[in-house]
């Protein structure tokens, strides 16, 4: 038994004191986050599975982890030894998180999880599941916390202001539509969890989870007052006067739940899939209007001001990007890289090319070789993972913080000869990337409705990824956001993704993995414009604002079409007028030879 093991029997042991048949860990915070800080990763310490997607499910006899097709390869290796069994989330056969837990609870058992860490609609699932065994809820527990010793410390870093000369909007006009929106759901009060959208709204930034410049924090907005729930000594006096300027009001992070608990008889507009099953338990005596934050949405349409800066952010990037393949080309073979080397030394060029303006890497960069780029979220080990060699394939996605904007990019690059499957894959993946950037369509169209058009060069061959296609890109916030994504499946019964509008910035990302020998991925961004009205209605399309050569060593010329190779040379064409002027000495040839006519 690995130390895993040992973790999931103490955690028995627990359970068993507070009579909890059922012990559920999922990968969250109290604001329903994707990535989390240290305090937050009971998951990860229970399992050993480091991916940032994952549940726990712990009963007296059985041990499972759910996880989406990301990380299936990385969860069989790191579950290995510990007695915990791998459930590949969205396979044939497999069930959800709800159907094994009411599976293995037993007759009058009770379903355990800390409250704070679990959605209200999700906590409403459980307590369907345990009533129907005559069973209760126990959501007053951290179970984790009991038996994590050397639990890291929960962060809150100083909070800045970021400038209307980014930003686009203020806080105030910002305040002025969310109050709308409240209005028109005929609320009285809207409590907001979501971290991102309390950055954006109040035009914060902070460094409370890595990667994402988030503020760890709660919102209420009435239409007389906004209060902040935040640490106050992260709130300087600079950020503290500007939010009162906007009638925001700063009150301790952990006062939202004596806050919540003494409201009654008010209109309460919360979005039950984000807000934590604690909070809202605490509202009983209030009428709840379970809607989506109006926050995600008006963030997710980028402004004009937001749109130039992002385009600015993505030529700092793709000339970093770019410095990186050409060292990377150049010094195959010549010296010792690991996937480490390669990742510390694009991280090294952002932040040397962005200057003032660079804050962060966007998540940590992926820098993969050969097989190791199957796993979809690898990341190198301390010992700097695989050396590279002068052949085969080195997928790298990594993104950075700009103020300016967030990017995120993945290109893959042959590093010597390729196999002719390898070639292939990549020439698929890369019609596929072009279809779905060139597509046009009617306004109302969603990422679902678009989808197919990436991953049909794909199932014409047999082939297919387990992931979606795209995912909305934050401003300085979060690299993954909504509601816009490309997806085809469906989650829970509800659409990942919403209707295309103008300003709303979504990657477009298709690859091939194959277990053992190598994964290729090719990402560009794209920003959803209009373009001419018809008969029918507006027509939409996509402005790629993404800068960086394709590797054209790893193309078979063969496979693209006349319309394919037209579409790639336009937008080398393009990359190659926005960068030349940012290079010297061999790199202006270099960025010719990349970004030639095929």
């Amino acid at each position: 038994m690995n130390i895993s093991g040992e973790r999931i029997n103490k955690l028995r042991a627990e359970m068993s004191k507070r009579d909890v048949s059922v012990y559920i860990v999922p990968t969250s915070d109290f604001h329903d986050s994707e990535y989390v800080s240290p305090y937050f990763e009971a998951r990860k310490f229970l399992s050993g599975f480091t991916g940032s997607a994952g549940t726990l499910v712990v009963s007296k006899e059985e041990a499972a982890l759910f996880t989406d097709g990301r990380y299936f390869i990385q969860a069989e290796k790191q579950l290995e030894g510990s007695g915990i069994v791998l459930m590949r989330a969205g396979e044939e056969g497999v069930p959800t998180v709800k159907e094994y837990a009411e599976k293995i609870l037993p007759q009058n058992g009770n379903i355990g999880f800390d409250g704070r860490i679990v959605t209200a609609e999700t906590g409403k699932n459980y307590e369907k599941i345990a009533e129907k065994k005559g069973g209760g809820i126990i959501s007053d527990i951290d179970l984790a916390g009991e038996i994590w010793k050397d639990r890291p410390a929960l962060e809150h870093t100083e909070i800045y202001s970021l400038d209307e000369k980014y930003s686009g909007k203020s806080t105030e006009e910002k305040l002025g539509e969310v109050r709308k929106k409240i209005s028109e759901k005929n609320a009285d009060i809207h409590i907001i969890t979501a971290l991102d959208n309390i950055s954006w709204l109040f035009n914060i930034r902070a460094d409370d989870v890595k990667s994402c410049p988030v503020v760890l924090s709660y919102a209420v907005i009435t239409q007389e007052k906004a209060l902040l729930f935040a640490d106050e000594k992260a709130c300087g006096e600079d950020v503290r006067k500007k939010l009162c300027e906007c009638g925001a009001e700063v009150l301790p992070y952990d006062e939202i739940y004596p806050y919540a608990e003494k409201l009654s008889g008010r209109k309460i507009l919360l979005d039950e899939k984000r807000v934590n099953y604690r909070l809202v338990q605490l509202l009983k005596n209030c009428e709840i209007i379970s809607a989506p934050d109006p926050c995600t949405l008006l963030k997710s349409i980028k402004n004009k001001t937001e749109i130039e800066n992002i385009r600015h952010a993505h030529i700092l990037d793709g000339v970093a990007v770019t410095k990186f393949m050409y060292w990377l080309k150049n010094n195959i073979g010549k010296t010792k890289i690991t996937e480490k080397d390669a990742a510390d030394h694009i991280d090294g060029l952002r932040k040397q090319i962005g200057g003032k303006s660079y804050i962060a890497p966007s998540f940590d960069t992926i820098s993969a070789y050969n097989a190791n780029a199957a796993m979809m979220h690898y990341s190198a080990g301390e010992d700097g993972g695989a050396v590279l060699e002068p052949h085969g394939l080195l997928l790298v996605d990594s993104g950075g913080h700009y103020l300016e904007g967030t990017t995120d990019i993945t290109r893959t690059f042959a590093l010597g000869d390729i196999t002719e499957e390898m070639r292939f894959h990549f020439t698929l993946s890369l019609k596929a990337m072009l279809d779905l950037a060139a597509a046009r369509f009617m306004y109302g169209c969603r990422g679902e409705n678009l989808d197919i058009l990436a991953r049909a060069p794909m199932w014409e061959n047999g082939l297919d990824y387990r992931c979606g296609t795209g995912h909305g890109v934050g401003y300085l916030l979060n690299v993954h956001e909504g509601p816009n994504s490309f997806r085809w499946k469906i989650a829970d019964g509800r659409p990942y993704s919403a209707v295309l509008e103008e300003g709303m910035i979504t990657t477009d990302e298709p690859g091939v993995y194959v277990e053992g020998s190598h994964g290729i991925r090719i990402e560009n961004e794209l920003l959803c414009k209009k373009a001419e009205k018809c008969g029918y209605g507006q027509i939409m399309e996509f402005e790629t604002i993404t800068y960086a050569p394709i590797d054209l060593d790893c193309v078979d010329i063969s496979l693209l079409d006349k319309k394919d190779k037209e579409r790639l040379n336009s937008y080398h064409k393009m990359v190659y007028e926005k960068l030349s002027g940012y290079f010297e000495g061999d790199e202006p040839e270099f960025l010719k030879k990349y970004t030639r006519e095929i």
